[in-house]
């Protein structure tokens, strides 16, 4: 979508050193947080997305696609479907 294979390939490696914007890093932290420790996002990350430009509405959407990303996922880790089986399936409803 970027059309920049070198960000993707950044952003696969390590997010943190990828050139992107604040907002962008912010709202990067915000998600790889999210994911990983649920239970210690705080009050004050969600001011800190707020700092970076984005609104309530943003914030919300934010968490919800990281959130509906790491149910597919688990859900697809925990039947053993590949998401490339799943993308297929999609394609050809």
């Amino acid at each position: 979508m970027t059309g920049n294979d070198a960000l993707v390939a950044q952003l696969k490696q390590d997010y943190t050193q990828a050139a992107v914007s604040k907002a962008d890093r912010a709202m990067l932290d915000y998600v790889a947080k999210l994911t990983r420790r649920p239970a210690e996002v705080l009050h004050a990350d969600i001011e800190r997305l707020r700092e970076a430009g984005f609104d309530d509405r943003a914030v919300l959407d934010i968490a919800q696609i990281a959130a509906y990303f790491a149910f597919v996922t688990r859900m697809a880790d925990g039947l053993g479907v590949s998401l490339e089986q799943v993308g297929r399936a999609a394609q050809e409803v």
